[in-house]
């Protein structure tokens, strides 16, 4: 009896252990309410203010003088994806928050977020993003400030960088994570692309974090900066609420076999959405709902290292695997 009672308690602890190892908080934005078709820019508050979701604080800047959104971040549930231009910069590409959720948030050059609460310090899983519809359209189609990406022939190799980098204990870390929200760079024109869908952005890679850095880069400068326009959208901020050894534990749990793969690879987990980047960070491969077992061609891939980057039930999945040609 004794014996049985010290199994039930061993039990009830490593499950309340695991609960507090194993937990996470998701920033999605949908705490926020908005009319439908509008967004916050900060106008309310002159000078801007911030908001918060899950463990996430989002600043905002907004210049009562000019009436304009100077910075930081605005949140939106505008649902545009076709109408171009300036008077169109608080709606998404893919039309609607991730998972056809309402509200997104949108970004600008240089904004942060600082972590709160159990998130402070910890790892930050990370989170979705997706081309805003101004730089979309303006990629796609060009217009009277920014080119056409590809050039006349197409063959131009232009590019859309958001790079994350993290401060930790008042240190901003050289760790950076790239994602390429429009690529290119491909000598195969068909492979170039203009993200118009919700991505994932693994950031467990960057450590134990205190606030995130985005920045913009692009191909296309002038002589007063990038032509671009500098906006950009995410969705499902995902904290760990717990430090880099415990989330390194979690988020390794995604077998791929064979490694190395020459023409193919099987997963042993389900998942929602699955990506594959190269190391530039560049989506070489992307599907959705894929089961354990599922055969995936790996063929047209390039020799080298990738990164398999996903989400189950919001829980951040990865693995790498090294591609080698057949001998």
């Amino acid at each position: 009896m004794k014996r049985l009672r010290l199994i039930i308690v061993s039990m009830s602890l490593f499950q309340l252990v695991s609960a507090k190892l194993y937990a996470q908080t998701v920033s999605d934005f949908e705490n926020l309410t908005l009319p439908a078709d509008s967004f916050f820019n900060g106008s309310s508050q002159q000078g801007g203010t911030n908001f918060i979701s899950g463990n996430a604080t989002f600043p905002n800047f907004f210049d009562p003088s000019f009436q304009y959104w100077l910075s930081g971040w605005a949140y939106s549930n505008v649902a545009d994806s076709s109408t171009a231009g300036f008077g169109n910069m608080y709606a998404c590409a893919s039309l609607t928050g991730y998972n056809g959720s309402g509200i997104y948030a949108i970004g600008q050059q240089n904004a942060t977020i600082t972590l709160s609460g159990s998130a402070a310090g910890k790892v930050v899983n990370g989170f979705y993003v997706t081309n805003a519809t101004y730089p979309y359209i303006s990629m796609r189609d060009g217009d009277g400030f920014s080119k056409k990406f590809g050039g006349p022939s197409g063959n131009d190799p232009d590019y859309f960088i958001l790079t994350i980098h993290n401060w930790y204990n008042g240190n901003l870390s050289s760790d950076s994570v790239n994602f390429y929200l429009a690529d290119f760079r491909f000598t195969n024109n068909a492979q170039d692309y203009i993200i118009n869908d919700w991505q994932w952005v693994d950031l467990t890679g960057l450590g134990n974090t205190d606030s995130l850095l985005f920045t913009l880069s692009s191909s296309d400068v002038g002589s007063f900066g990038i032509n671009t326009p500098l906006f950009y959208c995410i969705d499902n901020l995902t904290t760990a609420d717990s430090p880099v050894a415990i989330s390194e534990i979690k988020n390794d749990i995604l077998q791929v076999y064979p490694n190395p793969a020459t023409s193919f690879i099987l997963l042993t987990k389900k998942m929602d959405d699955f990506f594959i980047t190269d190391v530039e960070g560049r989506v070489v491969m992307k599907s959705f709902n894929l089961n354990a077992g599922d055969k995936i061609s790996v063929t047209s891939l390039k020799d080298g290292l990738y990164f398999i980057n996903g989400q189950y039930n919001n829980e951040s999945i990865k693995s790498k695997f090294i591609k080698c040609s057949a001998h």
